[in-house]
């Protein structure tokens, strides 16, 4: 531990899943109740935005009802502990990494309370629903849409996710199935550069062969710890 210096930490639906976020590949989860083909796709909103738009909708209202539980307090305490550089990469679009403490933050596929603007490209802060077309605060015309990635499109600072890899001593994957490319190929990036890793999951991911280490339980028993023993 007395070598490492500079983080980059990976997280997942796993993490928010304690405070009661949905996940999608997990059993009884968002995949199984809507096609992601039906409202996470250009195409589908393309075809149905009405569907789409209160899909999101109603993730967004979910969303602001829930709270930081001891995983994202934990990774806002490393936050604001840590001296060393630390980059938190989310896959998830909530908001409750920043709500636990959290400011070295990059949201990879988006964020729920944000709009884009497709007509001026302008992202918002956004906390109501978009499905009666409301106008956008900067050009005022009628075409936000959520500020999510979907299937099909570019994840968000893909250069900066890995100029952060190529700069670390040790990448920690949190909460994260190893199913959703390309940040299921990070460890074995991260390993290719002789990067030290290290998994917390609740159960083994798919690339969980590629982790120098793999911790399981849940992310509210052993985030807390790893962040107790790093930060001694």
């Amino acid at each position: 531990m007395s070598q490492i210096r500079n983080i980059v930490i990976l997280t997942g639906a796993g993490v928010s899943a304690e405070s009661g976020i949905d996940t999608f590949r997990t059993a009884g989860g968002l995949w199984e109740r809507y096609k992601p083909e039906d409202v996470a796709t250009p195409e589908a909103f393309a075809r149905d935005p009405d569907l789409v738009l209160g899909f999101y909708d109603m993730r967004r209202a979910a969303i602001q009802e829930k709270q930081p539980n001891a995983a994202h307090l934990a990774l806002g305490r490393l936050d604001a502990e840590w001296s060393g550089d630390l980059l938190i990469v989310t896959q998830n679009i909530d908001d409750l990494h920043e709500r636990g403490g959290a400011r070295r933050m990059l949201h990879m596929h988006g964020e729920h309370l944000n709009a884009w603007c497709t007509a001026c490209d302008q992202r918002s802060p956004w906390t109501g629903p978009l499905i009666d077309r409301p106008a956008c605060p900067r050009c005022g015309e009628s075409a936000l849409r959520p500020d999510v990635v979907w299937f099909g499109e570019m994840p968000y600072r893909m250069d900066a996710i890995y100029a952060a890899l190529r700069a670390a001593d040790l990448f920690v994957s949190i909460g994260t199935s190893g199913a959703v490319y390309p940040a299921a190929g990070f460890v074995r990036g991260a390993r290719d550069l002789g990067v030290r890793t290290l998994e917390l999951n609740l159960e083994p991911s798919q690339g969980s062969s590629w982790f120098h280490e793999s911790r399981l339980g849940p992310a509210t028993e052993i985030v807390p710890a790893w962040v107790e023993e790093i930060l001694a």
